[in-house]
C-alpha cells in the first residue's frame, strides 16, 4: 500500500479585495458590521493525496489557482478552511531567493536558508562546499548578495533549495533555471532527485513536459480540481478546454543564435524549410502532394549527450496540430567531432488539409523534455487542395466492401 506523503483535505482559501485602499481601514472600524470588500476563491474545497515517490502535475490557466495551491502545501500561506498534512522535509523551487537577505554574503544566506529548510549547522557545514561548486559563484561567495546579478542569484538559490536532500520538492514554472550550462545542470539536478524517488509536485504551462515527467496529473480551474488523472486524459482534456475558450498556452519564444560550439549547453544555429525544393518562409503546398521538408542545424557542447530535436505544427491559433521527435522515435543523430548536427525531417505527400499553418523547431535535450531553444513560427506552409475532403489532416485508410468480398 502506497504512504501518502501529502493529504489535502477541503482546502480553501479566500482573498478580500478592496477597490480603494481606505476601505481597508473602514473594514477595521466598522468590525465586520459593514462589507467593504469583495471575496476571491482562489482555492475551493480542494482534495487530494499525492503518494510517496509520485510526480503530481498541476495545470490551469492564469488565475486557476495552482500557486496558491503549492503556497499552501509549503506553509507560506494560511488556508480560511480545511488542513494540509506533509511528511518529510519539503523544498520548493517557487520564488528563487525570496528569503535571501540582501545585506547578507552569499555564504551566511546559505547558511540561513539552509537553516530553514531544516538542516542543522552541521549538516551544512558538510554540503556547503557541494553547494558552492554546484552554483558556480564561488568567488563571489563572501561578497552581499545585493552585488549579484539576477542569474547568480537564481544558481545560488536552486543550489540550495535542491542540496537539501528534500523528501518532497515543489516546482512551480522553474524546470530548469538561469541560462546557458547551469540550465541544464538544473535540469539533471531535478531529475536525479525524480529517480531518488523522490516525490515532486510540478506546476507548469508546459503540457509536453508535463505529460513527459508525472504520474498524475490535477487540471485546476476557478480553484476547483476541473479533473484529476493519468497526464494523457488530463492534458486532452485541459486542450479540449482552452480550443472551446480559445486560449493559447504560453510558449518560449527564442531567436536562433549562431553560438558555435556553447560550453555546457547547446543552441539551434539555423532552421530552415522547404517545399519542393524551394526554400522559403511562406511556402505553397499542394495537400498530398507536395513533400515539405524542415532542416534544423545545432551546435553543443561535446561533453554533453547528444541533443534531440522536435519539429511542431500548429493552425494560425497556435493550437498543435502534430508533431515529430527523434526522441520520442528513439533515433539517436550523428554529431561531429566537435559537436555541430544537422538533422531534416520529411513529409511525403503532406498529409495536410487546406489552410494555414506555423512550423516551429525544438532544440532538446536527449530525453525530449529540458527545452535548450525554441524557433517559434519560423515558417508558413499555406495548403491547397483539388478535393473536397474536410478537417486539418487526410488520415490514410482503407475501404472495405463486404458484399465484394463475400
Amino acid at each position: 500500500m502506497s504512504i501518502a506523503t501529502i493529504s489535502v483535505r477541503n482546502l480553501s482559501k479566500c482573498y478580500q479585495l478592496y477597490d480603494q485602499p481606505h476601505d481597508r481601514l473602514k473594514q477595521f472600524l466598522w468590525r465586520g458590521r459593514r462589507q467593504y470588500f469583495r471575496e476571491f476563491w482562489a482555492l475551493r474545497d480542494v482534495s487530494f493525496e499525492v503518494s510517496k515517490g509520485e510526480v503530481l502535475g498541476i495545470i490551469g490557466r492564469n488565475g486557476a489557482g495552482k500557486s496558491t495551491l503549492l503556497q499552501l502545501l509549503c506553509g507560506t500561506l494560511t488556508p480560511n478552511s480545511g488542513e494540509v498534512t506533509v511528511h518529510g522535509r519539503i523544498a520548493a523551487l517557487l520564488e528563487l531567493g525570496a528569503g535571501f537577505n540582501p545585506e547578507f554574503s552569499g555564504r551566511e544566506n546559505v547558511f540561513m536558508s539552509a537553516a530553514i529548510l531544516g538542516l542543522s549547522q552541521k549538516e551544512i557545514e558538510d554540503r556547503f562546499e557541494e553547494i558552492v561548486d554546484f552554483s558556480g559563484i564561488r568567488e563571489f561567495i563572501d561578497q552581499p548578495v545585493k552585488t549579484y546579478s539576477s542569474g547568480m542569484y537564481v544558481r545560488l538559490a536552486f543550489s540550495v533549495a535542491t542540496s537539501v536532500d528534500p523528501n518532497i520538492l515543489v516546482i512551480d514554472e522553474a524546470l530548469s533555471v538561469g541560462d546557458g550550462a547551469f540550465a541544464r545542470k538544473s535540469f539533471d539536478r531535478i531529475m536525479e532527485l525524480k529517480s531518488a524517488g523522490k516525490t515532486i509536485l510540478f506546476c507548469s504551462h508546459s503540457l509536453y513536459q508535463v505529460e513527459a515527467l508525472c504520474d498524475r496529473v490535477i487540471w485546476l480551474n476557478h480553484g476547483k480540481i476541473e479533473q484529476i488523472g493519468t497526464p494523457a486524459q488530463a492534458v486532452v482534456a485541459y486542450n479540449e478546454f482552452l480550443n472551446r475558450s480559445e486560449v493559447n498556452i504560453p510558449m518560449l519564444q527564442t531567436e536562433a543564435q549562431p553560438v558555435p560550439h556553447p560550453q555546457g549547453t547547446a543552441r539551434i544555429v539555423s532552421v530552415s524549410a522547404s517545399c519542393d525544393g524551394r526554400t522559403g518562409k511562406e511556402l505553397l503546398v499542394q495537400s498530398r502532394v507536395s513533400t515539405v521538408c524542415i532542416e534544423v542545424n545545432y551546435a553543443f557542447d561535446p561533453c554533453l549527450p547528444v541533443p534531440s530535436v522536435a519539429v511542431v505544427i500548429s493552425d494560425m491559433d497556435e493550437r498543435h496540430i502534430t508533431s515529430a521527435g527523434t526522441a520520442n522515435e528513439h533515433i539517436t543523430l550523428t554529431p561531429t567531432a566537435n559537436g555541430v548536427c544537422r538533422v531534416t525531417v520529411r513529409y511525403e505527400n503532406c498529409r495536410l488539409l487546406k489552410g494555414q499553418y506555423w512550423l516551429y523547431a525544438l532544440l532538446m535535450c536527449e530525453k525530449g523534455i529540458h527545452v535548450y531553444e525554441m524557433a517559434s513560427m519560423f515558417a508558413k506552409l499555406v495548403v491547397v487542395q483539388d478535393d473536397l475532403e474536410v478537417g486539418v489532416v487526410s488520415l490514410p485508410h482503407t475501404w472495405i466492401d463486404h458484399n465484394l468480398t463475400q
